[in-house]
């Protein structure tokens, strides 16, 4: 079946590239950017998109095409920089990337209160919706974003439909599947019937994309630590420009020295055996000596024991997903998988292989620096030659789905050296076009094992009189935020009464002057 599958996508890929080449560029061959062209023929991801977006049905992926490419070449997408976008535009901080929600995605956060209805500027407003969004689609080959619709503080000078739909068709037409949803928050009523509207332009499919929230509902989506105070968030982060803030990496603990942190003992022996351990090479000697420190009762079996060890061997395997860039092959290719705390082995492993005839740099970046230790961060890998990468939460600090790891790398064709000092000097000198750029997200495997497993001894004595305590604590929580969400609906509803009553009232006092004086 799944041999089948690519079979077929490959025929659909194959036939969309003939028949778009036969049927509109061979006619006009000077209607689209010829980079847009051959990236074409040479992406099949970015093909795909465009056939998963219309169902594979070709006719319409090629209408599609045709749109899409046609307002490429208009906009001028493909040579879009800093430089084409007015500084002030940058520099107010109205439309960004920052952060991530739960499922890992990027936030393309669009604060509608900056925006003022303007056609001199609307130009350059829709080109910088188009930077973001290549420059993103660039450097992700098709994870997508999730767009944070912020209207709180919106009054009626923002609402500008053309603008929405323009943002609507990016997702619709231009940058297809790259949306995950997009969040409305705070959406003022007097904005109900033009998102009537939006939702016609979404269409049926994307509708369901649309998450309509308040400052208790927002955080469903997106963690307090990614949002801003005035949606209830902790993140201390504020806009500013230069330089731009799409990245959010930083460098992460241990860069290639010694470790000072508050357990220096604990990461000494991380670091010691760090060079000994390879995610293959772990005796059954060793297996046995890991379970013996998880805290087992007596009556453990010996199957469960075998599934124990069997778990961890698979822990401690090499990641096989391989990432193919120029440079340098990445395996694991997308994700890092980070055992849970009660599986008991919280490391990774990253794996880079030098496909280039000369020395390669790289260097490793994490959008959470607190979090890691990362050996090593900052080195280089001989041609032909493979490094091993290990990264380990630090100080107790917990793995988050949310969590980013950038690989940079750059071939050094003139090595004058690999050392600390040399790598630094390197890095300020190489240009960024040379530079090649992976990011990997996180996973957190979750354990098997039974619960009890975790509990401290204790634990198992608690007796029944806590238990019920702890019953009876629940149940008044849990009744007390009845009566708080009861007192809530009351609220909303006589506010809706409120503006009900003055809407009727205010048109009851038009009508009276329209007849005094007609």
């Amino acid at each position: 079946m799944a041999e089948y599958h690519a079979q077929n996508k490959a025929k659909l890929i194959s036939e969309t590239r003939r028949r778009f080449e036969a049927e509109y560029v061979t006619d006009k061959p000077d209607k689209y950017d010829p980079r847009d062209v051959e990236r074409l023929q040479q992406d099949d991801n970015w093909v795909e998109s465009y056939l998963l977006w219309r169902h594979s049905i070709v006719d319409e992926t090629l209408k599609m095409l045709d749109e899409s490419f046609q307002w490429r070449k208009e906009m001028s997408v493909n040579d879009l920089t800093e430089s084409s976008i007015p500084r002030w535009l940058l520099e107010i901080g109205g439309i960004y990337l920052h952060g991530y929600d739960k499922e890992g995605n990027k936030l393309f956060w669009i604060r509608v209160k900056y925006h003022v209805k303007d056609h001199k500027t609307m130009l350059d407003k829709k080109k910088l919706i188009a930077f973001w969004l290549e420059r993103y689609a660039k450097r992700e080959n098709g994870k997508p974003v999730t767009v944070m619709f912020d209207l709180s503080e919106t009054g009626i000078n923002s609402i500008d439909m053309d603008f929405v739909r323009f943002i609507i068709n990016c997702f619709k037409v231009y940058y297809p599947k790259y949306l995950s949803k997009m969040v409305i928050f705070d959406m003022p009523w007097i904005m109900n019937a033009a998102f009537k509207i939006v939702k016609s332009w979404l269409g049926p499919e994307a509708v369901s994309l649309l998450k309509f929230t308040s400052k208790n509902e927002v955080q469903d989506y997106v963690s307090v630590e990614y949002l801003p105070p005035h949606m209830g968030g902790t993140d201390p982060f504020k806009y500013s420009y230069p330089p731009l803030v799409d990245d959010d990496f930083q460098t992460p603990l241990c860069e290639n020295g010694p470790i000072a942190s508050e357990d220096e003992a604990s990461s000494k022996e991380d670091i010691e055996s760090d060079g000994k351990e390879t995610l293959e090479t772990v005796s059954n000697e060793e297996q046995t000596a890991l379970l013996k420190k998880i805290n087992l009762t007596e009556h453990t079996s010996k199957a469960e024991e075998n599934e124990k060890a069997d778990s961890k061997m698979k822990a401690f395997k090499k990641p096989l997903s391989v990432f193919k860039g120029p440079l340098l092959h990445i395996s694991p290719a997308e994700e890092l998988y980070f055992g849970s705390t009660e599986s008991g082995e919280k490391k990774t492993l990253i794996v880079l292989t030098n496909v280039t005839k000369n020395i390669v740099a790289f260097k490793v970046r994490t959008t959470a620096p607190e979090k890691y230790r990362v050996k090593p961060s900052n080195s280089s890998c001989d041609p032909g030659a493979s490094v091993d990468i290990v990264v380990s939460p630090h100080g107790g600090l917990t793995v988050s789905a949310q969590d980013r790891f950038l690989i940079m790398a750059a071939e050094m064709e003139q090595p004058s050296g690999t050392g600390p000092a040399e790598l630094t000097q390197f890095w300020k000198e190489v240009p960024r076009n040379k530079v090649m750029e992976h990011r990997l997200r996180c996973h957190i495997v979750e354990s098997c094992k039974p619960t009890t497993l975790t509990l401290k001894d204790n634990a198992f004595n608690m007796s029944d009189k806590t238990n019920e305590d702890l019953y009876l604590q629940l149940n008044r929580l849990l009744e007390s935020n009845r009566k708080l969400e009861d007192q809530v609906q009351r609220c909303i509803w006589f506010q809706q009464l409120l503006l009900s009553l003055t809407m009727l009232l205010l048109a009851f006092v038009i009508s009276f002057f329209y007849l005094l004086y007609s």
